[in-house]
């Protein structure tokens, strides 16, 4: 069985999506343990909830939070990351150590890069009078959302879209190409 490690910022929306298909049998994979640098992360409740390793790990709980991530990657066995809304740039060491993954909430390369993430991606695509927009699942590298594609889901934006209507279809789409990914890696 793959394990998974899963860094998180926030609310972490793929961990949801994750654990559940990983309860209903979709998904042969074991979360090894969930990371958060942010002390109020509702991912790290969740995963206290559920009886999962889970760990806070920033500059004010670690000398070097690089490195103290990478030891808890390692000591718990993780083969895969999948960052769920990670706001951290990783250490090169991590990416050339584990396969990582992310979602990302528009169609790569649009509105990818440093600052483009949840509404301000949205925001641009709306702005622009985008018809379309979806969900980018990827490998990551050294550059933010410029690594390699694994899958792509498309949506179309209806007449009158709204940032949050658009949110609210954009993570229903991730939800399923998260799984969708993870099943076949």
């Amino acid at each position: 069985m793959k394990k998974l490690g899963i860094l998180a910022s926030h609310n972490g929306s793929g961990f949801g999506a994750i654990y559940k298909a990983i309860l209903e049998k979709e998904l042969d994979i074991q979360i090894s343990l969930v990371i958060s640098n942010n002390t109020n992360a509702v991912v790290l409740q969740n995963a206290k909830q559920h009886n999962l390793n889970n760990f806070l790990v920033n500059s004010k709980t670690d000398e070097n939070p690089d490195e103290k991530m990478y030891s808890l990657l390692k000591e718990h066995e993780c083969e895969y990351i999948f960052l769920s809304g990670y706001m951290k740039k990783l250490s090169s060491k991590i990416i050339n150590e584990f396969k990582v993954l992310n979602s990302h909430p528009s169609l790569l390369p649009k509105y990818g890069g440093l600052g483009m993430y949840g509404k301000f991606v949205h925001e641009a695509v709306i702005k622009n009078a985008e018809k379309e927009s979806g969900v980018t699942v990827h490998e990551v590298s050294e550059e933010y959302d410029k690594g390699k594609i694994l899958l792509q889901k498309k949506l179309t934006l209806s007449q009158g879209e709204s940032v949050d209507s658009l949110e609210l279809k954009i993570k229903q789409l991730e939800r399923i190409a998260i799984v969708e990914v993870l099943k076949n890696v």
